[in-house]
């Protein structure tokens, strides 16, 4: 088939999509899917009516219904205009219409792809998704604006959060855990932009990222040890570095028989093993309402009266640091949380100024404090060839009164070595010969490190 039959055929096709679509919209839209027959023919069958009664049983037999619907639409949309389609072809529609009418249209079969975990949509420009931690451009985009604010509407009703021009900036969480964030015009001045963030049925586990290269096998036991010994460990990175995955890692290493208590913005971590957790998701109402919102500062303030062992902040973005650091400072030793930053140095500053927003106080106490309070920081990176790496790590050893800095004993340093291919980061995380400091956790939790 030369190029011009080819569009000719897509353009067809397409024709006939829309055609379809219109005529299952007109009778199906608003009409709701009674399934009381099918839920009546498995009661006769002996199903429990505990099961019959489950909301996802009866969404999957309308899910079903739906679908013998729109296969007998179709069917009998083509017979009227003599189209002899294969029952691959019918298939392939089939599912095509379904997912335009009652799922996310083109998103659905993105959005169900396990191996992706992070879908960005630019107006009408191809969908960029990230797989293993590489962004690759999509042969797909939305055929205009309209369906794309359609589909983005209904993604924010399904957590009940509503998007317009006057309320233009939606950042939510699925049923499923994944983090969802829309803009709308007139802030995005390309069309409606919505950002998926997809989180793995599995968590990512240590396995994981050293099989891909972001830790070695030693750092990972000696960070293990550190978690048990109740080392006070923050993760500093940009964006996109792999924080929040390095975090439930260490989040998993914690002593299934402690209380822990997880403060997150939008929630991601997922710890695996621990009864005695509690989960707090800071609230945003929908139009700024007096009295709606809870943030993060409120949840480390009120964790602290739930007797935890650890608290740990999934990320710090603002005056919250200051609670966080108390906390870290007031007993509550083998605390976790991360923030934003080029690298370690860079993130003590940047804890400076987080602070200052919560209170006017001299930088040298503001200093003293984190010294006092952190002991490990961790420094991730995404580098050229888009591979996330552990970039340093470093101890605080304190605050040194002298030159009113905080001193820090870097432990670690990825090290890259030559290569051919200058596009490949090849190189490892290397020991500086610099040895841990404070060992006092470690002797009073009963561990040896040769560290």
């Amino acid at each position: 088939m030369d190029n011009q039959a080819e569009k000719q055929a897509e353009k067809e096709y397409s024709e006939l999509r829309e055609n379809l679509k219109r005529q299952i919209v007109e009778t199906l839209a608003g009409v709701e899917i009674d399934v009381s027959a099918e839920i009546a023919v498995d009661r006769e069958k002996g199903l429990p009516e505990h099961w019959l009664n489950n909301p996802e049983y009866i969404e999957k037999k309308k899910d079903e219904k739906y679908r013998r619907q729109v296969q007998e639409i179709t069917y009998n949309y083509l017979q009227y205009r003599g189209i002899d389609y294969s029952l691959q072809q019918k298939k392939i529609l089939i599912e095509e219409l379904i997912n335009i009418t009652r799922g996310l249209g083109i998103l659905q079969p993105i959005l169900e792809d396990k191996t992706i975990t992070e879908v960005m949509v630019n107006g009408t420009a191809p969908i960029l998704v990230e797989r293993a931690g590489r962004i690759t451009e999509l042969d797909i985009r939305f055929d205009n604006s309209k369906e794309l604010e359609r589909i983005i509407r209904k993604i924010v009703e399904s957590v009940n959060r509503e998007i317009n021009q006057s309320s233009p900036i939606v950042d939510a969480r699925l049923a499923d855990g994944s983090r969802v964030n829309a803009v709308f015009p007139p802030i995005a001045l390309n069309g409606p932009i919505l950002t998926i963030r997809k989180f793995p049925d599995k968590p990512l586990m240590v396995e994981d990222l050293i099989r891909w290269g972001s830790i070695t096998e030693e750092v990972a036991e000696i960070l293990e040890i550190l978690v048990a010994a109740k080392y006070n460990i923050f993760v500093s990175g940009g964006t996109g570095s792999g924080k929040t995955t390095f975090l439930n890692m260490l989040s998993n290493f914690i002593p299934k028989d402690e209380r822990i208590i997880t403060i997150e913005d939008a929630a991601e971590l997922r710890i695996n093993g621990i009864t005695n957790l509690v989960r707090l998701e800071a609230r945003k109402s929908a139009n700024k309402q007096a009295g709606l919102d809870i943030p993060i500062r409120e949840l480390i303030k009120a964790s602290l009266r739930m007797r935890p062992d650890r608290v740990v902040v999934g990320e710090v973005r603002g005056e919250e640091a200051l609670d966080m650091l108390q906390a870290m400072n007031t007993g509550h030793d083998g605390s976790l949380s991360t923030g934003h930053a080029n690298s370690v140095h860079d993130m003590m500053s940047r804890l400076e100024t987080m602070v200052l927003m919560a209170v006017e106080l001299p930088l040298e106490a503001i200093r003293q404090q984190i010294a006092s309070a952190l002991d490990i920081v961790i420094h991730l990176g995404r580098l050229r060839d888009k591979s996330r790496k552990t970039l340093e790590i470093c101890e605080v050893l304190g605050y040194n009164v002298q030159t009113k800095q905080i001193e820090l004993n870097p432990l670690f340093r990825f090290e890259e070595e030559p290569s051919e291919d200058k596009k490949k980061v090849k190189g490892r995380l290397q020991r500086t010969g610099n040895k841990l400091q404070s060992r006092l956790k470690l002797q009073m939790a009963g561990y040896e490190l040769d560290l």
